[in-house]
């Protein structure tokens, strides 16, 4: 080795001597700030590992010596798998008593544990975001779904990266992690194709998601995105297309894959269904398995589910049957002339249920093929919330109630007509949902439905969980009060690392979760969750130590539209009720007048863990929804210029053409022979379209089934190059106020309409803009069984302006 060599490597070796000081007393520096039994766990992503080989001048003076892959994992961690059921409450499902058959639900149950005082936030984003982090909902930005997310941090619709998800933490410790099916924590005004993706599933730690970003989605016609990637479904509905299938498909798939690939990494599968969210999408064989099973209608229904409950040991001997409130309607009220439509919206709902349950032990019988099934904790929540009585008296078109609109049975009835009759529901046609008393009683014994946070019919839910490695098959219920806000914490525990103090540089929230571990082997263990809160659009309790105080707050989820004096409404003012629910399983025995004491002391508690988890104001995610409709989550723009050939806009980003003031313009080519859609915006249980057939402009209003107002003009329109434009004025400046909508071709009106009631809010959660094309769920029938009617002239370019 020469002389300058020789000074060449000492001095590099001064270099790295000088680093590795450096860097040594910086990690000491965070040893101090940040103590834990090793740095590993502190900080996340792990260092890179360094290399065991020395380098010299030459190969032939260096030493080759790769250090050993590095185990950031103990030895046999196991795999994972969280199954979330949507909008499902317990007296639903066969395994805890219910009529909807649950055979997978059943088979997890008997083969691990259950838990009967298991409980979600009451709504869809926040229990999500509670599940997926480890905290409270508000704490993580999600006091509301993303749609009607607000300015206030506790409903700002993003959860913070200052709170890792369980799925980056173990994606760095080397799981392989997916997601499929409903993701709902996405801001709505970031789901285009264009993103920013920061704040998609594979910005949270899942190297893998298939599925929808919205808060429902069409069973037949979704809008799917793979990763960051929009994409179409594989076939249609009548190809036999069902969206809680291709779910079941792609992680099959998935499953193979990484059998093959990484067979030596365990993984976490994170698989939330659309299912039974609305709208109620099933096939006709699965919902005619139920045909006169709830013939009774609901009242009888809660009754015989709860003797049966009480019978398998799922709730207490000494348990009551909570009454029916008096807003909420009996069974024997309903003219008979509507029950038919009643008892099948039912039929249908048990069916999808049954269905995606068995897409459930689809996925579970190739876990156990492929020879994962006794490494593999599965955790089974039947429900992110009670069941939903969003339907309110019953509905084909379910968002009518998101929008405050509201209706008779009898308009229902007579546009279903027009459709086919009862065999439709649960088809393309119809976004249906049953009505509110079939979500009471799948809500058995409990009080309430889902958006009822103060009540155990919005927020108990069961679990099963099954572990044939480390959990013992026992059929005594746990009882220990827990949350979602539990499973994250009970993942690390089992897997055996600790929460991060710094993930991608970035400093981490505590968890608000604690494991429920404790109690897998031991059902009598004392429950060691002392205290949670809940609430959502004020509706609000607080449990601590065996009691709880409950609030109902100003909306009451089954009766349409918008409540009564709600602008004046101010939670000081609210009823509190009192429970011990030790002794009151069903929170049946309001003990507030005979504990004055204790409820004050709960109420105190309750703003106390609001302030500290940033739910105030209290009642805040009423902001969009009920007070201010026109500042509902948008991208900010005022004009567009879209190609001829622009698709798939979600319609939360795209411009408010039923809404608000506004021209369209159209440059297009037409030719001879001239059809197709030039641009529609939403689906067929709500949107407007603007289309062309047999050489007629046409545009249809499509007011959620109900009411659709359609015109067209009276001549064919000119051939060749021509501007199409679009006015729409509100006739009368108020929400949901009539519309005077002109269509002009070259200048010259050529077709006018009044549209009598407007949407306030949206026409879909999930569905798109599209020009040139309506993909998706066509909006109009005129075109229904030509979807999606592409256009076969040429569209140069769209241009949307808002007028106000």
């Amino acid at each position: 080795m020469t002389a300058k060599t020789k000074t060449m490597m000492e001095g590099a070796a001064m270099f790295c001597a000088t680093n590795a000081l450096l860097l040594s007393e910086s990690l000491c520096c965070l040893m101090l700030a940040a103590p834990s039994a090793s740095v590993a766990q502190q900080v996340l992503p792990f260092p890179p590992k360094p290399s065991g080989s020395t380098a010299g001048l030459t190969m032939q003076e260096s030493v080759y010596s790769p250090q050993p892959a590095e185990r950031r994992l103990r030895e046999g961690a196991p795999n994972i798998l969280i199954v979330l059921i949507d909008d499902a409450g317990p007296g639903l499902p066969t395994t805890f008593g219910g009529e909807v058959n649950t055979p997978t639900l059943e088979r997890i149950s008997k083969a691990g544990v259950s838990y009967n005082r298991f409980h979600t936030t009451a709504m869809c984003s926040p229990t999500r975001a509670a599940l997926l982090t480890g905290r409270n909902h508000h704490r993580v930005g999600n006091g509301q779904i993303t749609e009607f997310a607000n300015d206030w941090d506790g409903y700002s619709g993003v959860m913070p990266k200052s709170s890792a998800t369980g799925a980056e933490v173990l994606r760095n410790y080397g799981y392989a992690t997916a997601a499929w099916g409903k993701w709902h924590n996405t801001p709505a005004e970031q789901t285009t194709a264009a993103g920013p993706f920061e704040f998609w599933p594979t910005g949270y730690g899942f190297e893998y998601f298939y599925g929808f970003l919205a808060g429902e989605a069409s069973q037949y016609e979704p809008h799917l995105v793979r990763n960051t990637t929009v994409v179409r479904p594989p076939k249609t509905a009548e190809q036999g297309y069902h969206l809680s299938e291709d779910l079941a498909d792609d992680a099959i798939g998935w499953l193979r894959s990484h059998k093959a690939f990484r067979p030596d990494k365990p993984f976490f599968m994170y698989w939330a269904s659309g299912a039974i969210h609305g709208p109620h999408h099933i096939m006709k064989e699965w919902a005619d398995k139920y045909k006169g099973k709830f013939d009774d209608g609901w009242d009888r229904y809660r009754e015989r589910v709860f003797e049966r409950a009480k019978a398998k040991g799922w709730i207490p001997q000494n348990a009551k049957l909570t009454p029916r409130d008096p807003t909420l309607a009996a069974w024997d009220s309903i003219p008979e002339s509507e029950k038919p439509f009643q008892r099948r919206l039912m039929e249908v709902a048990a069916g999808y249920a049954e269905h995606v349950d068995a897409q459930v032990g689809r996925l579970v019988d190739e876990l156990d093929r492929l020879g994962y099934g006794d490494n593999t904790l599965i955790l089974y929540i039947w429900g992110d919330n009670g069941s939903s009585a969003e339907g309110q008296n019953g509905t084909i078109s379910e968002l009518l109630a998101q929008n405050n609109i509201t209706t008779t049975i009898p308009q229902h009835l007579a546009a279903l007509n027009e459709l086919g009759g009862l065999d439709v529901l649960g088809s393309p046609k119809t976004d249906n949902q049953y009505h509110a008393g079939w979500a009471w009683a799948g809500s058995t014994p409990y009080k309430g439905t889902k958006l009822l946070a103060s009540h155990f019919g919005g927020t108990r839910n069961p679990m099963a969980v099954r572990w044939p490695a480390k959990i013992k098959p026992d059929a005594t219920p746990r009882p220990q009060f827990h949350h979602v806000n539990d499973i994250v914490p009970t993942i690390y525990e089992i897997v055996g690392i600790q929460a991060p103090l710094f993930v991608n540089g970035i400093p981490q929230d505590s968890l608000d979760g604690i494991s429920l571990a404790y109690t897998f082997d031991d059902p009598k263990a004392k429950g060691r969750k002392t205290t949670q809160y809940f609430e959502v659009m004020g509706s609000r309790a607080i449990y601590h130590d065996g009691w709880m105080a409950s609030a109902f707050g100003p909306r009451t989820p089954w009766v349409p539209g918008s409540p009564p004096g709600i602008k004046e409404w101010t939670p000081d003012k609210d009823k509190w009720e009192l429970y011990n629910i030790d002794k009151d399983w069903s929170q049946a025995d309001d003990l507030a007048e005979k504990e004055p004491a204790k409820l004050a002391d709960l109420k105190q508690l309750f703003l106390i863990e609001a302030a500290k988890n940033k739910a105030l104001p209290i009642g805040g995610g009423l902001w969009v929804l009920t007070l201010h409709p026109e500042q509902r989550v948008s991208t900010g723009y005022k004009e567009w210029t879209f190609a001829g050939n622009m698709t798939r806009m979600p319609e939360f980003t795209a411009p408010q053409l039923g809404t608000i003031n506004n021209l369209v313009t159209v440059d297009a080519e037409i030719p001879r022979d001239a059809n197709g859609v030039l641009y529609a915006l939403g689906s067929f249980s709500g949107g407007l379209t603007t289309y062309v057939k047999g050489g007629k402009l046409c545009y249809e209003y499509n007011l959620f089934e109900i009411q659709r107002t359609r015109f067209c003009s009276q001549q064919n329109i000119p051939t060749g190059k021509v501007k199409i434009e679009v006015e729409t004025i509100h006739a009368e400046k108020k929400p949901a106020g009539p519309l005077n909508v002109k269509l002009k071709v070259n200048g010259t009106e050529v077709a006018s309409g009044k549209v009598p009631i407007s949407v306030s809010v949206l026409f879909t959660a999930n569905d798109c803009l599209d020009i040139g094309t309506d993909l998706g769920s066509p909006v109009s029938p005129d075109y229904f069984e030509k979807a999606p009617f592409a256009f076969n002239g040429k569209i140069a370019e769209v241009r949307v302006k808002y007028l106000d």
